[in-house]
This record gives structure tokens, C-alpha cells and sequence, in this order.
């Protein structure tokens, strides 16, 4: 049981960092205009240089929901991990970790609509590219989108022995 705790916990803090890095870095997409690559994400976009992400009128709201959706993840990522840790050490034996397992599926939630609104609205969007196709940032998003979703039913099924 102890060596299922420390794996849990061990998925949950890299969790929490993939989802930093998904969040923070604009490798959301990745394309070709030619001449250079360039990427984007959530917040610039980048050549040789950064700047801001431009969208038009239409996707700015859908930009900002999955800016938020996001940032909402993380949050609850780590409120869910401080939680556990908590739990850890002042529930009673044969209690379950409900509080920790229902936090850690909001996150899975956050993340799935953060993401999907991602895909729907960005996805290829930028005008002027050869060839485009999903950075890391966003393989990590849907890959921290499975570990949640795990980490929060285990969480919700474990016992404190």
C-alpha cells in the first residue's frame, strides 16, 4: 500500500510540472511559412522573436476561456496534492481520500475543456502557414488529461491503511 501511495503522489507531482510546462511554454502548435518555423499557444507567438498572439474578434473569448481553463487546472492541481498530503497525515485508517479525489477531477475537468476549446478554435487557425501540426505543450496537455483522470479515480478508491 505504501509503495501505491508514493507512486500516486510521485504521478501527481509530475502532473502538476507537465501541466506548468503545457501551460507556460507556446509550443501549442508548430508550423512552416517557408522560410522559418513558428510556433504559438496560449499566449505568444513565436519565429525568432515572441510576441503576442493574434486572433480575430471571433476567438478572442475562446482564447481567454482556454487561457483560463488552464491556469484553473493548475490550480487545482496543486490544491489537490496539498490536500492529499493533508489527508495523509490526518485522516483516520479506512477513510478514502474523497476530498483529494473530487479536486483532482475538477482538474481532469478544467483540462478537457481548457484543451478542447483549444482544438476547436486553434487548431491550423494562423493564415500564411505550409504546414502545421500539435507542439509538445499540447501532447503533454491531453497526456496530463489521462493522468488526472486516473489519479483522481485512484484517489477516490484508496484507503488510508
Amino acid at each position: 500500500m505504501l509503495v501505491l501511495l508514493a507512486g500516486i503522489f510521485v504521478v501527481h507531482i509530475a502532473t502538476v510540472i507537465m501541466l506548468f510546462v503545457s501551460t507556460i511554454a507556446n509550443v501549442w502548435m508548430v508550423g512552416s511559412d517557408g522560410f522559418r518555423n513558428v510556433s504559438w499557444g496560449l499566449w505568444l507567438q513565436c519565429n525568432t522573436t515572441c510576441m503576442q498572439l493574434s486572433v480575430n474578434s471571433d476567438n478572442e473569448p475562446s482564447l481567454k476561456a482556454a487561457q483560463a481553463f488552464m491556469i484553473l487546472s493548475i490550480i487545482f492541481s496543486v490544491i489537490a496534492l496539498v490536500t492529499f498530503i493533508v489527508q495523509l497525515f490526518t485522516l483516520e485508517k479506512g477513510k478514502r481520500f474523497y476530498i483529494t479525489g473530487a479536486i483532482t477531477l475538477v482538474c481532469w475537468l478544467c483540462i478537457l475543456i481548457g484543451v478542447s476549446i483549444y482544438t476547436a478554435r486553434f487548431t491550423g487557425s494562423l493564415p500564411g502557414l505550409i504546414s502545421s501540426h500539435h507542439g509538445y505543450s499540447f501532447i503533454l496537455a491531453w497526456i496530463c488529461f489521462c493522468f488526472s483522470f486516473v489519479i483522481g479515480i485512484l484517489y477516490l478508491v484508496l484507503r488510508k491503511k
